[in-house]
């Protein structure tokens, strides 16, 4: 992994904005940047931009990489489960090529562990909303970090502007978000690879506690997944040498992911039941520390050592696609 020093000196140097005038047209997300290209391909641009509580906070250094690397590692788990997905290529350390889609306007939350600092988190609901999330009543007498008995499924809305909100199955298919049928396969793809995931996960001493999943439909109509998957910005992952023993102690359990920016934040002052923007949280200190989890995930998970890819600039890279 680089040094302190390297990611101390890349504070000014992050992957903020990024344009690019001939894509066919552009979505900006928190973090990623998205081009239609032409021949149904699309560019995502993983930024170095950091969310959390559905504000963007600022930058960490090197996450862009890290986030696109390791998603792109696991698109090549799903080819070995036979899960199909959007990925093509990456040729530029920050850029995915994939494939278009037509988005479902839902994600897909599977939950292995009780646990969360959010409002949309199992533990918010447990405290908060007698123990209901997305119509899913969670077993009483539970304590935080604990895992449920098996993982379960909570779905969002995905709204182009405002914030995701829970949904239960019953409300996506009154509503038509989707089809029955579509339903049952999204619901399918994603236990697969939540099950696939905690396996080489826990190969590699970690825990997958919980994922977010994003799928979409191809030109010919089928179901695949998209956008990122088991990325410490949509997965939550503990260390499982000190887990139990941590659990048993009411201490926090360690981290590798975007939850160690979340608690800095609160740990901090943010109430995270106000409308307050918590970007004044996010000092020099908690960005470099971010950095340095993300990269450790990143040489745990992959078995690679984290370098710094030294390529052309993100839109020159662009104009060749």
């Amino acid at each position: 992994m680089i040094s302190e020093e390297q990611v101390t000196e890349q504070l000014d140097s992050t992957i903020d904005k990024v344009d690019f005038a001939g894509a066919i047209s552009r979505h900006s997300g928190k973090v990623r940047e998205s081009f239609e290209l032409s021949q149904g391909r699309r560019a995502i641009v993983v930024t170095d931009r950091v969310s959390a509580f559905d504000f963007v906070l600022g930058t960490v250094p090197f996450k862009g990489q890290v986030l696109n690397q390791i998603s792109a590692w696991w698109f090549d788990e799903l080819d070995k489960i036979n899960i199909p997905h959007h990925f093509l290529s990456v040729p530029h350390s920050n850029i995915s090529v994939v494939k278009n889609a037509k988005v479902l306007p839902i994600e897909i939350i599977v939950r292995g562990y009780l646990t969360g600092s959010t409002k949309t988190s199992s533990w918010y609901a447990y405290q908060n909303l007698d123990r209901n999330i997305c119509g899913i009543i969670m077993p009483e007498g539970m304590v935080k970090n604990e895992k449920f008995d098996s993982p379960i499924i909570t779905p969002t809305t995905k709204p182009d502007t405002g914030h995701d909100e829970a949904i239960s199955k019953e409300e996506i298919l009154e509503q038509g978000l989707v089809t029955h049928s579509m339903y049952k396969q999204v619901e399918a793809y994603a236990l697969k690879m939540f099950a696939h995931g905690q396996k080489v996960a826990a190969e590699r001493g970690l825990i997958l506690v919980d994922t977010k999943y994003e799928m979409g439909i191809d030109e010919a109509g089928d179901l695949m997944v998209i956008d990122e998957v088991h990325t410490p910005d949509s997965s939550r992952y503990w260390i499982e040498d000190s887990y139990a023993a941590r659990l048993s102690c009411g201490q926090e359990p360690e981290s590798l992911d975007k939850e160690f920016v979340r608690s800095m934040m609160v740990k901090a002052g943010y109430d995270v039941d106000s409308d307050e923007d918590p970007q004044k949280y996010m000092t020099d200190k908690v960005r470099i520390e971010a950095a340095k989890k993300y990269m450790i995930l990143y040489e745990k998970m992959t078995g690679k050592v984290f370098e710094v890819q030294k390529t052309s600039l993100i839109e020159e890279i662009l104009e060749r696609l």
